[in-house]
């Protein structure tokens, strides 16, 4: 068994959005698996199986910074000399202080994003393994139903051809996406 893929640019599935079309071909075969009369032309996807948050808390601190560093508050003197006192803080005056009360926004807003992107990917990869695991459970199904069907229609047998062709390539991505061997 590999590794799960975290770069995305290597990724069949980059996003949650991308597996839509997993989705897609995970319910159709439900449908027609549900429905033994379902056609290509029935199908929500007919072409398819046819064609086989920081920054504002650190805004926050470095405006409680600006407001108490200054020596009247937030008039002009206040400001100027609030920035002044952030600025010896690293040996500079008040064009140093900018930065260093603008260092809050900065440090919270990376933070932030650090969180939601991992969040983000959390979710990615827990949407693919459920994903991974239900085309697998359809694509047992519909190789059943292959079988248990064998004197249906032409246009039946070729419905279920399709779906069986369109999940063998989803468990196949997926499973390149999470370090599986593809079963």
């Amino acid at each position: 068994m590999g590794k799960y893929v975290t770069n995305k640019k290597d990724m069949n599935f980059p996003s949650v959005d991308s597996l839509q079309q997993v989705v897609n071909v995970v319910n159709d075969a439900n449908a027609a698996l549900n429905d033994k009369s379902r056609m290509i032309r029935e199908s929500a996807i007919p072409e398819v199986v046819g064609g086989a948050v920081g920054a504002v808390g650190g805004g926050a601190i470095s405006f409680a910074a600006l407001y108490g560093a200054g020596t009247v508050g937030l008039s002009a003197a206040g400001i100027t000399s609030g920035l002044a006192t952030a600025g010896t803080l690293v040996g500079g005056g008040m064009v140093a202080g900018v930065f260093v009360l603008a260092a809050p926004v900065a440090v919270l807003a990376a933070v932030g994003v650090g969180v939601a992107s991992h969040l983000k990917n959390k979710q990615l990869r827990q949407e693919k393994e459920r994903l991974y695991k239900a085309a697998l459970e359809k694509h047992e199904a519909i190789i059943r139903a292959l079988k248990n069907e064998a004197n249906a229609s032409k246009e039946r047998i070729e419905y279920l051809q399709g779906l069986n062709i369109l999940l063998q390539q989803a468990i196949k991505d997926l499973a390149s996406d999470l370090g599986k061997s593809a079963t």
